[in-house]
């Protein structure tokens, strides 16, 4: 019996460092490949182009999948710059999110010291990182299921216009995650960590205000401006902040607001975020926002009409997901700099007045967290989460302390300390997804999670309603 238990034991030993060779010989050929995947991830940022308008930069991610023996379907969802591309076939299958959307506003070189680039747009929040390294690893699964003759399907979605835009949603809404068992994403950050975190819910519209014109000094009384509507709707709303839950964001921007100050405006626009950690809630404050339209259109004697731009759920966490991706970004580890990297990283930390000691947290990886209520921003993988199985990640592709949506974000991303933090990030998701084809009961135990946490009386419905993608809201 004890030669029969220690044969046992000696055969595990075996296949456990088996497997670890295994894995580091599938970190070392990703990591051979970081300059070619750092120059995509620099061209797409050079492109720079904004929601739904990604087409420069989802043709080139298309082609390198293509070329790596992926069937690519493009145009999916009815969005022009949205794709899935699809390698092997059969149970289980493994997705990989991948986002290419720049923004509006942020042009900058890539020094640090904010110099604009003379765009109109740039990679303030790092998605020609992700759509960069979640390609380069589904390339990597795709040769470890070829190199172990393994069995199941590794599809990547190409999905556009997350900021503002939704591309999830209306992908969700297409069904094309209907088929997947497990997704796996990650973004950039000025850190590391992999948590089961949740989000806010978020929904958008744009408010149209319509008046009539005349000359503001001579006949203002044959005038009625449209302008007027918009600010005395963002008077209502400013005032129902004391009334709502205090987690609840809302934040809006002016987008047109009359030609010349001599013109009474007889057209004006107001674009509105309204974010909570539950998309019930969401909803709710959404219609308040149209009720105080409704009485500035009334009150101001102009009319109005709003249109939907985007609306996202909450990310659903999965724990037991999240616990596998967190055990293997331990692995790979966090970012280390090289001399000029760190010169550049203080000159960076230096324009936000932080401690030059905050830059040594790039190699550190987070404590693990269970979050189940959203804080900070809204993602539409949240839509996702709610279907299938859903986790991620972020990794310190910008220097610490850093912000994103901001000119340092955009800076780093542009260098080499952005494609460090992609590369940890394309690593961690390979092992992960690795993981999960090779152990049927974290897909299990995965979808029992995410019905406990969702109810067993679900029905997905899309926040965006029935409208097609707007593939005109960054215009």
């Amino acid at each position: 019996m004890k030669v029969i238990v220690s044969l046992l034991l000696s055969t595990l030993a075996l296949a456990t460092v088996a497997q670890k060779k295994s894995e580091q010989a599938i970190l070392k050929a990703l990591e051979a490949q970081s300059e070619k995947y750092g120059t995509i991830a620099h061209q797409i940022w050079d492109y720079a182009e904004v929601g739904y308008q990604e087409t420069r930069s989802s043709e080139l991610l298309q082609k390198e999948l293509k070329n790596a023996g992926f069937s690519i379907e493009a145009g999916v969802a009815d969005i022009p710059t949205a794709f899935v591309a699809t390698y092997g076939s059969g149970s289980p299958v493994v997705g990989i999110l991948a986002e290419f959307d720049a923004l509006p506003g942020v042009s900058q070189e890539a020094v640090p010291e904010q110099k604009s680039r003379g765009g109109i747009a740039g990679h303030a929040c790092g998605h020609h990182l992700f759509g960069t390294g979640s390609s380069a690893a589904g390339i990597a699964v795709k040769d470890w299921l070829d190199k172990n003759k393994g069995k199941g399907t590794i599809k990547v979605f190409g999905t556009p216009a997350e900021e503002g835009g939704a591309g999830k949603v209306y992908m969700v809404r297409a069904g094309l995650f209907d088929d997947v068992d497990v997704v796996l994403h990650w973004h950039p950050s000025s850190g590391n960590s992999a948590n089961a975190a949740s989000s806010l819910a978020n929904k958008s519209a744009k408010f149209r205000f319509y008046g009539a014109a005349a000359h503001a000094a001579s006949a203002p009384d044959r005038g009625r401006s449209a302008l007027d509507g918009v600010e005395a709707m963002n008077i209502m709303v400013n005032m129902l902040r004391e009334h709502i839950p205090m987690e609840s964001r809302i934040h809006y921007v002016i987008t047109r607001g009359g030609e010349a100050p001599n013109v009474v405006p007889a057209f004006a626009e107001v674009y509105y975020y309204v974010r909570h950690p539950e998309v019930g809630v969401v909803k709710e404050l959404f219609e308040k926002v149209v009720k105080a339209a409704e009485g500035a259109a009334i009150g101001t004697q102009t009319t109005m009409e709003y249109e939907v731009i985007h609306g996202i759920y909450n990310v659903l966490p999965n724990k037991v997901l999240a616990e596998v991706m967190y055990k293997n970004l331990q692995q790979v580890g966090g970012v280390q700099y090289d001399a000029a990297e760190m010169e550049f990283a203080k000159k960076i930390v230096a324009t936000y007045n932080e401690d030059e000691s905050i830059i040594d947290t790039n190699d550190e990886i987070g404590e693990f967290v269970v979050r189940e209520r959203g804080t900070g921003g809204s993602t539409d993988v949240g839509d996702i989460s709610w279907i299938v199985p859903t986790t991620g990640l972020r990794t310190a592709t910008w220097v610490p302390g850093t912000s994103a949506h901001s000119w340092q974000a955009v800076a780093a991303g542009g260098t080499s300390i952005g494609i460090k933090g992609m590369m940890v990030a394309a690593k961690t998701i390979t092992l992960t997804a690795i993981d999960i084809f090779q152990n049927p009961d974290l897909i299990a135990n995965s979808k029992k999670e995410l019905l406990e946490r969702r109810g067993g009386d679900f029905k997905y419905e899309a926040l965006v309603g029935n409208r097609k993608p707007p593939l005109d809201y960054r215009n």
